[in-house]
């Protein structure tokens, strides 16, 4: 097996590839209407059949075209493939970030494909499924949306900051973020809920929201995201150095990231269920 160290524009190229027949697949899911095909957390947090077409599509490709890698999706857990070993690829999916917009016709869900060598994300895409809007990143060669290279919001000011973030399913959750939002939103200029994480980063990668945070986000929500605003310049990370998952995520120009992690920080965002 050749475990030889691969390019990261080589993976990104596969990559996206993959992600735009995904998202293909996707579109025209949608257009011959969708519906729910089971829940997972709550009854609120659906999986449409796309969701499940879409990843066993991407799992088939990347099999195709690199056998000996392994795979995390949302829908197939860590697919049909084995551990990653040294030099290994894995890649991360989300089929369908944002599925309940997806259900409901909202154009902000998105097909979200990265590859991780020794457990760093050296590549991702992120491409909307109804607008065909397409955000590219690799460590350290940039990032970029239609061949223009992304820098992310230079705004020094939180009050006047634009912030998206989002909520989960569980209803004990959503209720400790809501008592975070009712404070913030007083400290900065508005806050956004859009629906799907991968966007929102992407988002915040081109400056169109100044700030992202969010507690409750899977691999597969941040990877490629995550890579995208990074490369963008934005600070990505957790709570008191912590590295960003499941805690919370902050994303946030380096002038803005100081007190808006503070503020989260005095709010307990990463607390609650």
């Amino acid at each position: 097996m050749d475990r030889t160290r691969p390019a990261p524009q080589d993976l990104l190229e596969i990559a996206v590839d993959v992600a735009r027949d995904a998202a293909a697949t996707a579109y025209r899911m949608r257009a011959e209407g969708v519906s729910v095909a089971a829940t997972k957390s709550t009854v609120t947090d659906v999986v449409t059949a796309a969701d499940r077409a879409v990843e066993r599509q991407v799992l088939d490709a990347l099999r195709r075209l690199r056998p000996d890698d392994a795979v995390l999706g949302e829908e197939y857990g860590a697919g049909e493939t084995g551990p990653v070993g040294p030099g290994g690829v894995r890649w991360i999916i989300d089929p369908i970030d944002g599925t309940v917009n997806y259900l409901y016709g909202l154009p902000h869900s998105a097909v979200s494909l990265a590859a991780e060598v020794d457990g760093k994300v050296v590549a991702g895409v992120v491409r909307n499924v109804s607008t065909g809007e397409e955000w590219t990143a690799t460590a350290g060669g940039g990032a970029w949306r239609d061949g223009a290279r992304l820098r992310c919001s230079t705004e020094t000011d939180l009050g006047q900051a634009l912030v998206a973030t989002g909520f989960g399913y569980d209803p004990r959750r959503r209720a400790h973020q809501a008592r975070v939002i009712a404070e913030l939103i007083t400290q900065v200029r508005d806050i956004r809920r859009l629906g799907a994480a991968a966007l929102d980063l992407c988002l915040a990668a081109e400056g169109r929201v100044d700030a992202y945070y969010e507690k409750g986000l899977a691999a597969w929500d941040l990877a490629a995201g995550g890579l995208v605003a990074a490369e963008a310049g934005l600070r990505v990370s957790g709570l008191g150095g912590l590295p960003a998952g499941p805690d919370l995520v902050i994303a946030a120009p380096p002038a803005l990231f100081a007190p808006l992690h503070d503020r989260l920080a005095v709010l307990d965002a990463s607390g609650g269920p």
